[in-house]
């Protein structure tokens, strides 16, 4: 009997499965499709201080091997968050829940993780300091390792709650700015958010997107994720959360290999919302294929010998 379970900042999970945030929703939206209390956990949508529309459309185009996004944290806000969301989701989750956070400036992401850190059902903050889909916020944060160490110190010192910081791939060494939050504070981090893209119709001759550019996920950046979750992983000493491209339970034994605790699954939730329901039911079998007793035992294996 293989043994599927690993543990994330002291918090053990029944597997290493997590959906990605803004793949989930917040959760009980899947609820009405399958049990997932059968997850890991999962990141909920990303939060903000205040209400957020997001970007206009179109905000989503296809590619070969994935998919590009612009969408632009729309969210109802942290308070609406409190009072509406995470209700609905008590009553069909019953294990902790990660709290994914965006913001404009080192106090708004404050603000809303101290606003959260009371929530029972919250196990860990993942904070994105990378989305490439916003003006002003995020990116500015990510590409920086000294904003980057800026914001893990604020969010540290309003919550006693383990904090991932969600790192950029839109960077020349993910390297120091990994490093950068481990200094701050952080208690792990996650990567990679999804690399800056775009397609143009070649019937207007204009970008498909109204944002011009956007997040690009889907299997095509499954490389480049297992690249930087192995250079961060020799980097720092705290514990990675991986993903990118991330469809298969092969996929998440690579990851772990390459030195993630846990794997988050994203843009196949899209493609398929049983995605997450398929890879945990598939892992066993992997493992027993490849000879794998303790997913534990796995982590960063790739760098052995």
């Amino acid at each position: 009997m293989v043994n599927t379970k690993v543990t994330l900042s002291g918090i053990e999970l029944d597997n290493p499965i997590i959906p990605a945030s803004g793949t989930f929703g917040f959760g009980y939206e899947f609820a009405y499709l399958y049990d997932i209390n059968m997850l890991g956990t999962f990141s909920f949508k990303g939060t903000t201080k205040d209400a957020r529309f997001g970007n206009p459309t179109p905000r989503i185009a296809e590619t070969a091997s994935g998919m590009l996004n612009s969408v632009g944290l729309q969210n109802p806000g942290v308070e609406k968050v409190i009072s509406e969301e995470l209700p609905k989701l008590k009553s069909v989750f019953n294990k902790k829940v990660m709290a994914n956070v965006s913001g404009f400036s080192v106090e708004d992401y404050a603000y809303t993780c101290e606003k959260l850190d009371s929530e029972e059902q919250i196990g860990w903050f993942e904070v994105n300091i990378s989305c490439p889909n916003v003006h002003g916020g995020g990116l500015a944060f990510g590409t920086s390792a000294k904003n980057a160490e800026a914001v893990t110190k604020a969010v540290k010192k309003v919550t006693n709650k383990p904090v991932y910081i969600k790192l950029s791939p839109n960077v020349t060494d993910i390297t120091e700015i990994a490093k950068a939050c481990e200094a701050g504070g952080a208690d792990g981090v996650s990567l990679i958010n999804t690399l800056l893209g775009m397609r143009i119709d070649l019937k207007t001759k204009k970008p498909i997107l109204a944002n011009k550019m956007g997040g690009f996920s889907g299997s095509a950046i499954k490389p480049v994720a297992l690249r930087m979750v192995y250079q961060v992983y020799d980097a720092v000493k705290i514990p990675i959360i991986g993903m990118g491209g991330i469809s298969t339970a092969e996929d998440v034994i690579e990851m772990m290999l390459a030195g993630a605790t846990a794997v988050q699954v994203g843009a196949a939730n899209l493609v398929d919302p049983f995605a997450c329901k398929h890879i945990i039911e598939d892992l066993p079998r992997v493992m027993e294929k490849y000879r794998i007793n303790n997913l534990t035992d796995i982590i960063g294996g790739a760098h052995n010998g």
